[in-house]
């Protein structure tokens, strides 16, 4: 071979392996994902109740973290910018495949959705009534006699033929049964009711049970409709200011006042508010839609709740570090429940 032929070889071959390198550099998809800041959008656009439009001139925002699969090139952008973050699959998804990650986290956001709705409609004096529906099946694990039947997503309405309103019901029921006893099991997968009968496995040294992780599924009833579409949203840090957003509306109450209102939080049925994960993201989020407010939960710090919070902060902490590093000018309010939100609102 002529040594002309041999170096075109050799260009041919760098050139192969140069491209084999961007492309695994810039495609291959590593085992964790990137967390940035998401999208800051005006809740008006969600929320629809009948014969209620939103009288506010400003508006509601709800806050979002941004998940992508990291590659190379954003796995190494991420750890140039201080406000990325870099998180292992397993625990952002909790070792779960994507479509089953999808379904909970859709849950988590019609759950969130739902009790909204009841807080906004009972601090309105609006009537409204609560339905339980049952146990929702989170995980099924991997010694449970069941985990050939129930699926992720599966809503358990009764045991041996009895229904409760509660998942303490249910867990009173199981719990007085002997491990290895059988137990029959009703439930609901899209809309379809099955059966199933398994034993029960040992959970404690005394105590028995199916062998799944739970929540509990509710459904709400108004006399004035309410419809929200969280669109591609899940998870549960919705719910305060979805929570605001249906209260504005349904009692007529301008809370807005013009301004843009950002915030972030879960809501519990006595109106509670509780903390969400990348609340850092969401607050750079909230500063690049132009909110002057950002509504953040807070906990006390103590040196037990430090010790177990992300990077040993509470959410109010790390949303006034980050506002004071990217968010010149917005107001990050501390708040506990939905009362304090609104009266906040109220007075400032």
């Amino acid at each position: 071979m002529k040594k002309q032929d041999k170096q075109v070889l050799r260009w041919i071959g760098t050139i192969l392996a140069l491209i084999l390198f961007l492309g695994w550099f810039l495609f291959w998809p590593l085992n964790s994902y990137v967390e940035a800041p998401g999208n800051a959008t005006n809740l008006r656009s969600f929320v629809q109740v009948k014969d209620h439009p939103d009288p506010g001139k400003g508006s509601f925002m709800i806050t979002s973290v941004a998940l992508q699969r990291a590659h190379p090139v954003t796995y190494l952008a991420a750890k140039a910018v201080p406000y990325l973050s870099i998180e292992k699959a397993d625990d952002v998804t909790g070792g779960q495949s994507g479509a089953t990650f999808d379904r909970v986290q859709h849950f988590y956001m019609q759950s969130s959705i739902n009790e909204a709705i009841a807080v906004a409609f009972r601090a309105a004096n609006q009537p409204v009534t609560r339905k339980y529906l049952g146990i929702y099946v989170l995980q099924v694990e991997p010694n449970s006699k069941f985990k050939r039947a129930i699926r992720v997503g599966d809503t358990i309405t009764k045991v041996d033929g009895h229904h409760f309103n509660t998942a303490q019901g249910f867990q009173k029921y199981i719990g007085k049964q002997k491990v290895g006893s059988p137990l029959t099991v009703t439930y609901e997968r899209n809309g379809r009711q099955h059966q199933a009968t398994r034993r029960l496995v040992r959970l404690t040294a005394h105590r028995a049970g199916i062998g799944i992780l739970l929540t509990n599924n509710m459904k709400v009833k108004t006399k004035v409709p309410v419809k929200v579409n969280p669109g591609q949203l899940g998870g549960p840090s919705g719910g305060l200011m979805f929570t605001l957003q249906i209260y504005e509306q349904i009692s007529g109450h301008d809370l807005q006042r013009g301004r843009k209102i950002a915030g972030t939080g879960t809501i519990a049925p006595n109106g509670s508010v509780g903390e969400i994960g990348g609340i850092d993201k969401k607050v750079i989020a909230a500063h690049r839609a132009g909110a002057t407010i950002f509504l953040a939960p807070y906990i006390k710090p103590t040196k037990l709740v430090l010790k177990y919070e992300d990077g040993h902060q509470t959410n109010y902490q790390l949303a006034k570090k980050t506002a004071k590093r990217y968010a010149p000018g917005m107001k990050v309010v501390p708040v506990t429940s939905f009362k304090q939100a609104v009266r906040y609102l109220e007075q400032n």
